[in-house]
């Protein structure tokens, strides 16, 4: 196929986003979250691995995860300080500097942590990034559901079709049909901007349409006004046929 999508309806500015214009706004962190953030104070620090780990899966964010894991190496260190000396009194800087790490880093640390990133861990997760061509190949699939849309559409009503005004470009109308042409009613300029069409073949398709009175599909077409056998494919794909 070619890269053809079709004029799209006047009358508005139709946005770049394919799949709409008005996304749903985005989710707001409800009262469940703040339980997930006060989880490390409640349970002394111990909730906060799961608490940041949950957080690292949820924004698939490799930081949090180290974080996380640095949360547990510090309740690991506490208990293991605290199993290790029965004597607090007499326990060494060093260790005691550890343990006290260890202890609060977890339960007051990752609290404040928890709260700080609410919003975001429970908020719409990271877009998914895409590339020029993957976006291309979007559109174009986009554009082609809304050619067989507006297809079965005229099929179950024809005069709200022919009130849309599918497959006219050449009119201002609001509906997206996704770049279909009706060739029993397009004029020929719009005729000719078709994929592999020129201006003397739709010259050839206009005499042909006045002829015969109307088209039923693109092997009628292809056949009354004596057009080369490669169009025929293109025709069925952006052609309509209303009567």
């Amino acid at each position: 196929m070619h890269g053809y999508g079709g004029p799209g309806p006047q009358g508005q500015n139709w946005p770049p986003n394919p799949y709409g214009a008005y996304p749903p706004p985005p989710p707001k962190a409800g009262a469940g979250s703040v339980i997930w953030a006060l989880a490390p104070l409640f349970t002394c620090g111990f909730a906060a691995p799961f608490t940041i780990g949950y957080a690292a899966v949820r924004r698939r964010s490799a930081l949090l995860g180290a974080t996380a894991a640095l949360y547990a190496s510090g309740i690991v260190a506490w208990m293991s300080i605290v199993d290790a000396y029965d004597d607090q009194d007499r326990l060494p800087a060093g260790p005691g500097i550890l343990m006290v790490a260890g202890m609060l880093g977890p339960w007051l640390g990752a609290t404040v942590h928890s709260l700080i990133i609410r919003e975001r861990v429970f908020g719409p997760p990271p877009p998914r990034m895409t590339s020029g061509n993957e976006q291309a190949i979007a559109m174009a699939q986009h554009r082609r559901t809304l050619r067989q849309q507006a297809r079965e559409l005229a099929g179950r009503d024809p005069l709200l079709a022919h009130d849309l005004r599918i497959g006219r470009p050449d009119l201002p109308r609001q509906y997206d049909d996704g770049g279909l042409v009706d060739l029993n009613h397009a004029p020929v300029e719009v005729i000719a901007g078709l994929p592999g069409m020129t201006l003397p073949l739709a010259r050839q398709v206009v005499a042909a349409r006045d002829s015969v009175g109307g088209f039923v599909s693109a092997e009628d077409v292809a056949a009354a006004a004596s057009l080369p056998p490669h169009l025929t494919p293109e025709l069925a794909e952006y052609t309509i046929y209303l009567s």
